[in-house]
């Protein structure tokens, strides 16, 4: 699918995210890069983003190859974040880009699932870049898949 039905579909399914400016910008069979600008609406009483906000374009660049690779998978498989750890390292303003690349763990774990029939646990980080290329954020997220009933 194209960056623009993703966004489309984050309308309608994740309106939160939609209206704090998620935005899918590229994706790949090993890669998806978000972006999100500070505006109005996710900024925090410090001048930045709110930390929740650059979580959610995080969880979107890790949950959109996961839900790819699923859905090119042609089987019927849940997915649900377990847990997830962040880290802040600079104030969060202007244009702030999350890139996940790991589509290789997923395409293990989901051979792994079909294989087994057993549920997977794996890891997929996001790390939040700005416009200057200072890294402002870094995200972990535990995705768990499970073949459905």
């Amino acid at each position: 699918m194209k960056p623009k039905h993703y966004n489309r579909f984050m309308f309608f399914k994740l309106p939160a995210a939609w209206w704090s400016g998620v935005r899918l910008k590229a994706l790949d069979q090993n890669q998806a890069e978000v972006s999100i600008r500070l505006n109005w609406f996710n900024k925090n009483p410090f001048k930045s983003m709110f930390w929740a906000c650059q979580g959610m374009a995080a969880e979107f660049s890790t949950g959109v190859l996961v839900m790819e690779k699923i859905r090119s998978s042609n089987h019927a498989i849940s997915m649900l974040v377990a847990q997830n750890k962040a880290t802040f390292s600079k104030k969060a303003t202007g244009m702030i880009r999350f890139n996940c690349n790991q589509g290789a763990r997923i395409d293990q774990a989901i051979a792994d699932t079909i294989q087994s029939g057993e549920g997977q646990k794996f890891s997929l980080s996001a790390t939040g870049i700005d416009q200057n290329g200072a890294i402002v954020s870094h995200f972990e997220f535990e995705w768990t898949i499970k073949l459905k009933a």
